[in-house]
């Protein structure tokens, strides 16, 4: 897995995946068929591992709870080992060919399965009025996964995690939220729906 998330799926020789599993050539097209195969097992092993706190993120109580949580992991993710920077998914997909239109297609099929279930956790929130209906829940998912690959390719290139936090801290003082309405004391329902004893006085006068 270390290799592909290193190199990306055609950076990654068969030499490199042998001298990194202690496995001779024979030994891995015996297991897996083909570098395919490996790969898409290493995305799986990946998905379980590093990226369970996407489906997380969508039980957080707020949308803008859940956007934090995903970009905030996000950058964490892609920032954490120094010798693997990125994103593998990312890293996997850029500057495929068109040999691996395959691994292309099916990283694309798993990211929008992560972008449709964000978009349905925006519409909830504004059914629960915690969500300006201005915005299309739809576009809005796919901007912040938008945001989770461009951290992976900032990462990638370099920029460090005070860097990327900033950014996405910036991004979420916009987050279109609802405003919390200011909840009345019973005391100032109380006064402002029942006429004081003078009052009724007055008007009876």
């Amino acid at each position: 897995m270390a290799v592909f998330w290193e190199k990306g799926y055609e950076g990654a020789s068969f030499d490199d995946l042998s001298r990194a599993t202690q496995v001779a050539r024979p030994g891995l097209y015996a297991a897996f068929g083909n570098k395919e195969s490996l790969f898409l097992k290493a995305l799986d092993f990946y998905d379980a591992k590093y990226t369970l706190f996407m489906r997380e993120a969508l039980e957080k109580p707020s949308s803008l709870a859940v956007v934090t949580h995903i970009l905030r992991k996000t950058v964490e993710l892609n920032t954490r080992f120094t010798e693997h920077l990125g994103c593998l998914g990312v890293n996997g997909a850029v500057a495929c060919s068109s040999d691996a239109e395959s691994i292309r297609l099916e990283l694309i099929r798993r990211r929008s399965a992560s972008e449709t279930g964000l978009a349905r956790r925006l519409k909830r929130a504004q059914k629960e009025d915690d969500l300006t209906t201005e915005v299309e829940a739809e576009t809005l998912a796919k901007l912040v996964m938008t945001l989770t690959q461009g951290i992976s390719v900032q990462a990638k290139a370099g920029v460090g995690k005070t860097i990327l936090t900033k950014m996405v801290d910036q991004f979420l003082q916009t987050w279109p939220a609802k405003p919390v309405k200011p909840i009345r004391s019973v005391r100032q329902r109380v006064s402002r729906s029942s006429p004081t004893k003078a009052t009724r006085l007055i008007t009876k006068g």
